[in-house]
């Protein structure tokens, strides 16, 4: 994968602090368009917000990391419904960052596997410039890197470490997702499929390792001061001194007068905000004050193979009672929430629970239809959070993108939160709720993508959030 392409740089802190320094000089904000809960795992002291307020997103750019992320749950609604949602968001973070006289930049933060409303989304922001400014952003970066979770990108092509192999991402059980597939593994190709045709491959533009590696951030600079007229561009990385490279370039050229916007997974906005890594949270780093007593709740509704494989390693560690959400009987109309509802409260009197849905898919007609029932499915786990949070669990982990959001917006009753850290390096995010539920202020929500860690990880979680030693 790596043949031919020079060494990567060293890791250099003096690099981000030039960024962070360059951002400041600019008076730089971000705005990240998140399409689940899970894209702020790198990162960390930054401040989401899952409602449509302005003021929420003024809020959190006053936080010292000057971002917000605004959870738009994109993922779970059909096309229109995507766009919308951009289209509002958008107007909203930018009108908040012109309180303060500021600029903001913004990040259509999507999965590191590819799956998401892509052309849509980006074609929504591109409007939203184009109605406010009078042009279009000069060029989109693709930036899906997830360096944590072993998803980067060499030779543009786009590569997942499954059971310690890379494997090229079109190849993996990501890509034959029933609403999101797909079937290139370059990058290039794959704009060029998710569009239908309308962009040639030859049409994508790429900054690959050797002219990172080799030229520097001057190099790509240089190259992104040539694009225009919303081109595609296709960001290599497989380092962290990879994308704090190209970061300092894009600073570079949105100095010289060029206008991007990110396509991206979870690694470049740490990158983009010239962040350092945080220590994994342990201990007392978990609690806002001291650690409540009482147990915890586990709520899983992805579906992946390794969430599967992850529940299926929870309980044979034992030390938890497992409730099951009956998806089909959901499915035909029956009340399958009220007792699944009193289960988990009066199991948490004794031990961790673990509530999840049957493993069995149940297929929609289409992909309009396999949306709708993966949102009956998320709203009725939802529901049976906001019933158990009577009972006080300690701590909650939500597994999966769409069930992490419904979990924390109807559950918990987040409106914003801070992002105090992860669990794992760069995996695994820890929301602090700001503005919430009173029965949920105290209490470390766990954002848990359905496709991070291997068959031990959920297992590890419950652990550290017990402050077990084997955690």
């Amino acid at each position: 994968m790596l043949a031919g392409v020079p060494d990567a740089l060293p890791d250099d802190e003096t690099l981000r602090a030039a960024n962070r320094a360059m951002r400041a000089e600019d008076g730089l904000l971000l705005g990240v368009l998140d399409d689940d809960p899970t894209g702020s795992q790198a990162v960390h002291d930054v401040q989401v917000v899952t409602v449509l307020e302005e003021d929420a997103y003024a809020a959190a750019f006053g936080g010292p990391a000057g971002t917000c992320f605004v959870l738009t749950n994109t993922r779970s609604l059909d096309e229109p419904g995507a766009v919308e949602m951009n289209d509002r968001v958008a107007r909203g973070l930018i009108s908040a960052a012109e309180r303060t006289s500021a600029r903001v930049q913004l990040i259509s933060r999507s999965d590191s596997t590819l799956r998401g409303h892509v052309m849509a989304e980006v074609g929504a922001l591109q409007s939203v410039r184009r109605d406010l400014d009078g042009r279009g952003f000069d060029g989109v970066l693709l930036v899906p890197a997830f360096l944590e979770a072993g998803r980067v990108t060499a030779g543009d092509v786009h590569w997942a470490r499954l059971a310690g192999e890379l494997v090229p991402v079109g190849e993996t059980e990501f890509a034959r997702d029933a609403a999101f597939g797909y079937q290139a593994s370059d990058l290039r190709n794959f704009v060029a499929e998710k569009s239908q045709g309308a962009i040639r491959p030859a049409d994508v533009r790429s900054i690959s390792l050797t002219d990172i590696r080799a030229g520097g951030p001057s190099r790509v600079g240089e190259l992104l001061s040539g694009v225009r007229d919303g081109t595609w561009v296709v960001v290599n990385g497989c380092e962290y001194s990879d994308l704090d490279a190209v970061a300092h370039g894009v600073l570079t050229a949105e100095r010289a007068g060029r206008s991007f916007l990110f396509r991206t997974g979870p690694s470049f906005v740490r990158a983009l905000l010239g962040m350092g890594p945080k220590a994994p949270l342990r201990g007392n780093s978990l609690w806002s004050g001291q650690r409540p007593p009482g147990h915890g709740l586990v709520v899983v509704g992805s579906h992946v193979g390794q969430t599967s494989r992850q529940v299926a390693a929870l309980h044979a560690r034992g030390g938890v009672t497992a409730v099951e959400l009956d998806v089909p009987a959901l499915v035909r109309g029956d009340d399958v929430i009220t007792p699944a509802g009193r289960r988990v409260a009066a199991a948490l009197g004794g031990s961790d629970v673990l509530l999840y849905t049957s493993r069995t898919v149940v297929p929609g007609r289409d992909r309009a239809g396999g949306l709708a029932i993966a949102r009956m499915v998320s709203a009725a786990l939802s529901r049976v959070v906001r019933e158990a949070l009577a009972a006080s669990p300690a701590w909650i982990v939500a597994k999966g993108g769409i069930t992490s959001h419904d979990v924390a917006v109807h559950g918990l009753g987040i409106r914003r939160a801070e992002v105090t850290g992860q669990l794992f390096p760069g995996v695994i995010s820890v929301f602090r709720p700001l503005d919430a539920a009173p029965e949920a202020i105290g209490r470390p929500y766990v954002v848990f993508a359905g496709n991070v860690g291997d068959e031990e990880t959920l297992g590890q979680v419950v652990s550290i959030l017990n402050d077990e030693e084997d955690g």
